[in-house]
């Protein structure tokens, strides 16, 4: 570990929260409460703040942000992409890119695997703060290979601070642009059957004895992108019984080919109309949800994938977890039905 990289299994609360921003922070909150999360590390805001040593690059940008009219939506598109190309112009120091090859070549060695696939993540330092939403603001980046290829989508990430979404979001809100910081995680990519979100209430109406599921096919885009709408579970928390359910039409997945290469590809009739995640797995993807729940002390939403490369009933991993927050700001209903907790 060092002052640029942190390790999401060595994680402390405590010392690193502050620099590995809100997305960074959950994996590691998920990894001390033994929940089953992809290996990875952060690179921590020291490494971004560095960058803004080169008084050449701060001068050129705060020309451009000065120059901003935030009434021309055009042209604030032509300046946030004038602001990232100078950015990723400039060449990450030779310290924090030898702690970036060694952290990636290192996860290498944990995975037994050369080149490991890693998705790159933003995580911002105010990026889940209470009373703001920059959660989607920043830009990810899945199944990128090499070091040399982390480094160059770190940039990216780091430039994504300044696309006309989150430099609008942050005018209107009042932040000052440099009050935030950039995180980037690092994490080995899942290769997932399916795929989803789930929420440890019911969103429609808030029932907190219920957590609702969302699944589709493949990774996560697909539902994201609006393409395709998911199968909807409901699961009893006590009962660990599905409830209800609602399965979509899914004509479409994104999946990983032979090539190593994302495509978007038709599903097969025998699976359209089929659910996409089975009973078992329902339950095994509600018990994690309401682990992390319970770790956390309040109601979640959850990212979670089916790995295809590991054992059936063990291949649930998580991939983020935040905290819900429409209805969880609201006064608790008592569930209506007796009996313990048994989601554990």
């Amino acid at each position: 570990m060092t002052d640029h990289i942190v390790w999401f299994d060595r994680y402390d609360r405590d010392k690193h929260r502050p620099f590995v921003g809100g997305k960074n922070s959950s994996l590691g909150e998920m990894m001390m409460a033994e929940l089953p999360v992809p290996p990875g590390f952060a690179i921590t805001t020291n490494a971004y703040e560095q960058m803004w040593s080169d008084k050449a690059l701060v001068d050129d940008i705060n020309g451009l942000l000065r120059s901003i009219d935030h009434d021309d939506f055009v042209g604030n598109i032509k300046i946030s992409n004038q602001i990232r190309v100078r950015i990723e112009d400039v060449p990450v120091s030779d310290e924090v890119a030898t702690d970036i090859c060694e952290a990636y070549e290192a996860l290498c060695l944990h995975c037994d695997v050369e080149d490991l696939p890693v998705a790159v993540r933003s995580s911002a330092t105010a990026e889940d703060l209470p009373d703001a939403s920059f959660a989607g603001q920043q830009d990810t980046y899945l199944w990128i290979r090499s070091a040399d290829d982390v480094i160059h989508h770190v940039r990216r990430c780091w430039s994504s601070i300044f696309t006309d979404r989150a430099i609008a979001y942050r005018h209107s809100m009042g932040y000052l642009h440099q009050a935030i910081a950039m995180s980037v995680g690092v994490q080995k990519m899942v290769d997932p059957i399916a795929a989803g979100v789930a929420f440890t209430l019911n969103p429609t109406n808030g029932d907190r004895s219920q957590i609702a599921i969302d699944a589709a096919w493949g990774l996560g885009e697909a539902v994201v992108s609006g393409e395709v709408t998911p199968d909807n579970f409901l699961v009893d928390k006590v009962l660990r019984e599905v409830v209800k359910r609602e399965i979509s039409d899914k004509h479409i997945e994104y999946r990983l080919t032979p090539e190593g290469v994302v495509e978007k590809l038709p599903v097969e009739d025998a699976r359209r109309n089929e659910p996409s995640v089975s009973d078992e797995d329902l339950v095994g993807i509600a018990i994690l949800a309401r682990r992390a729940e319970k770790h956390y002390g309040c109601p979640q939403d959850v990212e979670w994938a089916l790995d295809r490369h590991l054992p059936a009933g063990e291949n649930v991993v998580m991939l983020q977890s935040r905290p819900e927050t429409v209805w969880s700001q609201k006064a608790v209903k008592p569930i209506s039905r007796s009996g313990s907790d048994m989601m554990s």
